[in-house]
């Protein structure tokens, strides 16, 4: 098998910029295609489901959110996976690898196991948030369904992590890129009745949800146990045995990232609550819109996974300015990107609506009239909400994670949410108020995280390895 060429081995520890950003581009590039990819599975469901009318995909937007937040803490602990085996690696320690992957499928399991009372009492949990009856009804039988992928989502997610960590990055997106393949023909079947199937509407494409993160995490998981590269490491060599200080460790970082996670999904969530008292089509153009920004914020997403990655390996041989660099070089391709971005928000809002929703749909052109005003808005935030998750990103590769998750808590939920309730409704702005409060807190995260991370020295970051870290 012929020699992997790896980020790390195109940095000639010169720490020039040239080399840098080719470290940046070679390990960045794929997972930025990966989050592109995965996100296409729920474009694709919002894209199929749409077609069925308004009250479906209202309903769909309900129950795809309240799966959201959940796995969204829940990977908060795969997360933590990245830059403890970053560490690792940078080390050059194979077991610290290994206990790190372990212990984290290990918590994402048992997280999995503990959440199952929320899918039970979803349609009452709608109900409170006074949410339409009917929409609640088609959130929860689609959300009773979707949990059922949980621990098979969480787990591809860990394992996603440890490949990121060993800058195998490209396997992850060709086996993502299966599983689009593979939900769109979940969704044909199961959505429409095709291919002899019964015809099952918003609950078959959360049937074609949990069936492909199957197969994509049974993809993974046959490739790290498979590949001769990887046999070191013996991932699933006495998996049922415990490393209580690797779980320890997973708990400690995964608890703020997951804390961190929740406040920005759960401000998107609490949007989609907002958006829901101002009528089902509001609620409707809200969840195109957000689906139409989610696909963009993947690449700065796949930035922040490298900066991660890198910014943990140079931490982990004590390279002061490679983290200097791979942070610097993260934050200005993430930057150029996000205006590149709003430009197109500015010039094709409405192309991006009519592409998710086609004029044969029901109600389309009021979900239009509504939704292409937000993507306005939305450019006017895409710098700040770029910058603030590629800070994050860069913060956790310094295991830095307890402060930004207050920071992302106080921006989103002390700032955020009040000015999106009251620029919507006692100052009348409706859908566009909700859009500028979500503004408002990632503008302010984006200030206070991308300072935390220029001033790492000065604030005490840069802690050597093994030393007690900061909050």
């Amino acid at each position: 098998m012929s020699a992997q060429v790896t980020p790390d081995d195109l940095i000639d520890h010169k720490s020039t910029w040239t080399a840098h950003l080719r470290a940046m581009l070679a390990l960045g590039l794929p997972l930025v295609g990966a989050q592109l990819a995965q996100i296409a599975i729920h474009v694709t469901d919002t894209i199929m489901i749409s077609r069925l009318g308004a009250l479906p995909l209202a309903g769909s937007v309900l129950g795809t959110q309240l799966f959201f937040v959940i796995f969204i803490v829940g990977s908060g602990f795969s997360a933590a996976v990245v830059p403890l085996a970053a560490n690792a690696q940078g080390r050059g320690d194979i077991a610290g690898v290994r206990r790190s992957v372990r212990m984290g499928l290990w918590v994402v399991l048992i997280f999995s196991l503990l959440v199952i009372a929320p899918m039970v009492f979803s349609e009452q949990i709608f109900l409170a948030l006074k949410q339409d009856p009917e929409v609640s009804r088609i959130g929860a039988e689609y959300f009773l369904l979707a949990g059922a992928g949980l621990p098979f989502a969480l787990a591809l997610m860990v394992l996603r992590g440890f490949l990121s960590a060993l800058e195998r990055a490209q396997i992850v997106l060709w086996i993502t890129m299966i599983g689009v393949a593979m939900n769109i023909l979940f969704n044909w079947a199961l959505i429409f009745g095709n291919l002899g199937m019964p015809a099952l509407g918003v609950e078959g494409a959360a049937i074609a949800s949990v069936a492909t993160n199957i197969l994509m995490a049974g993809l993974l998981l046959a490739y790290c146990w498979l590949l001769p590269a990887l046999k070191p490491y013996e991932l699933m060599v006495r998996f049922w045995r415990p490393d209580w200080p690797g779980f320890a460790d997973i708990l400690r970082l995964g608890l703020p990232i997951s804390g961190t996670l929740l406040a920005e999904v759960g401000l998107f969530s609490a949007s989609s609550v907002l958006m829901g008292w101002l009528g089902p089509i509001y609620l409707a153009a809200h969840g195109v819109a957000l689906q139409v920004i989610s696909v963009i914020f993947m690449i700065p997403f796949g930035l922040a996974q490298a900066g991660t990655v890198l910014v943990g390996q140079a931490y982990g041989r004590d390279d002061h300015r490679g983290i200097d660099l791979a942070g610097k070089i993260a934050l200005m391709l993430a930057a150029v990107l996000a205006v590149l971005a709003a430009l197109s928000f500015v010039l094709a809002g409405e192309l991006y609506f009519w592409t998710f929703l086609g004029k044969e749909t029901a109600d389309a052109a009021a979900i239009v009239a509504i939704g292409a005003p937000l993507l306005a808005v939305a450019a006017a935030f895409q710098l700040v909400d770029s910058l603030q998750v590629v800070a994050v990103g860069l913060l956790r590769g310094l295991k830095d994670t307890r402060i930004p998750m207050w920071i992302a808590v106080f921006s989103y939920w002390a700032v955020g949410l009040p000015a999106a309730y009251i620029l919507a409704f006692p100052l009348g702005l409706g859908g566009a108020g909700v859009w500028w409060g979500l503004a408002a807190g990632l503008s302010l995260a984006a200030v206070l995280l991308t300072h935390r991370f220029l001033a790492r020295d000065r604030l005490g970051l840069m802690t050597p390895q093994g030393a007690a870290m900061p909050g």
